[in-house]
């Protein structure tokens, strides 16, 4: 019996949620949900239909888990708790500071729906998250360190894209080698937001646009750039649309330990490189959404995270399959 799939959001993460279950032998999809026009909306899976997110209701008993695709800034703190009541549910928020709060929201309505929510899936959080629990368990003398990138930061590509006479930008978040390299090392050095990473800005601008006005915006603002080390290229629409129009991510989390007393170092490293963020992010999505239904079938309820679900439940294959091959 395959795990019926709902996509609720039509956006980038939506059409990789699309892709990934062609990958997967196990799901199928079921329906998309679009707060667009449904007849305006083409997808890439034939006998699928589009439909209005008013109509999510009528789904309650056609879908096994619920992909919501919306943002962390206003779309998932509302959209996860309301679908929680009646479907199991997966999301990416992905604004670490709030992830308590969101958590116990979407738990009230989890714990009375009888559903499982997992919540902030993806790579970050996500899979880095595992990564650090891992390794701080096993290292508890140790300092944790994570770098983003290279890759597209959409936040602050979009926030360029805010600045009066900017047609059009995209923004690379890259770590800083040297600081790579001193903590591979195993020194456990304390690292400043600037020495960790940089920030490349590609911008478009409008014919006539002052180029020393947007450059100064860009560096100096505040959250996104004032504190790095920050590039700015003015370059042509086209060359935009021909060398920055992927979404490429990745990055590295690295625990630095000690044992026996500081006599031996040691290193954990869990390393990503993505040509597309959202594909990626969509693949992780897929992975929860078969262990939020096994959990469920076994009587689970509430809202849970990437570190509590079993690993083997992400995986297709049986148990023995996994201790025969994995082990």
């Amino acid at each position: 019996m395959k795990t019926r799939i709902g996509i609720f959001g039509y956006g980038n993460l939506g059409r990789g949620v699309e892709a990934a279950i062609k990958q997967n032998s196990d799901m199928e999809l079921v329906a998309v949900f679009s707060r667009r026009n449904p007849d305006s909306v083409k997808i890439n899976t034939d006998g699928v239909k589009v439909y209005s997110c008013d109509d999510i209701e009528k789904f309650t008993d056609k879908i096994d888990v619920l992909i919501l695709c919306g943002g962390s800034a206003t779309d998932l703190p509302v959209q996860t708790p309301e679908m929680a009541q009646m479907f199991n549910v997966i999301d990416s928020f992905d604004t670490h500071a709030k992830i308590p709060e969101h958590f116990d929201a979407v738990n009230e309505k989890a714990e009375k729906s009888g559903k499982v929510a997992i919540i902030s899936v993806g790579w970050d959080p996500g899979m880095f998250s595992l990564n650090r629990l891992y390794a701080g368990a096993i290292l508890p003398e140790g300092k944790d360190y994570t770098f983003w990138g290279k890759g597209v930061s959409q936040g602050h590509s979009d926030a360029i894209r805010r600045i009066d006479g900017v047609v059009d930008a995209k923004q690379y978040t890259i770590p800083v080698e040297s600081a790579l390299d001193a903590v591979r090392s195993g020194s456990e050095p304390s690292l400043t937001t600037r020495q960790k990473h940089t920030r490349e800005c590609f911008v478009v601008i409008e014919d006539g646009a002052d180029k020393e006005r947007i450059e100064k915006e860009i560096v100096t603002m505040p959250n996104y750039f004032a504190d790095y080390d920050t590039t700015v290229h003015f370059i042509s629409k086209e060359e935009l649309e021909k060398e920055h129009s992927a979404i490429p991510h990745g990055g590295f989390v690295i625990r630095s330990g000690k044992t026996n007393g500081g006599k031996n170092s040691h290193i954990i490293e869990y390393s990503l490189k993505l040509d597309s963020n959202p594909e990626f992010t969509a693949s992780v999505l897929l992975c929860y959404a078969r262990a939020a239904h096994r959990m469920n079938k076994e009587g689970m309820k509430g809202c849970k995270s990437v570190l509590d679900g079993p690993p083997s439940y992400l995986s297709t294959k049986s148990g023995e399959e996994l201790r025969r091959e994995l082990l």
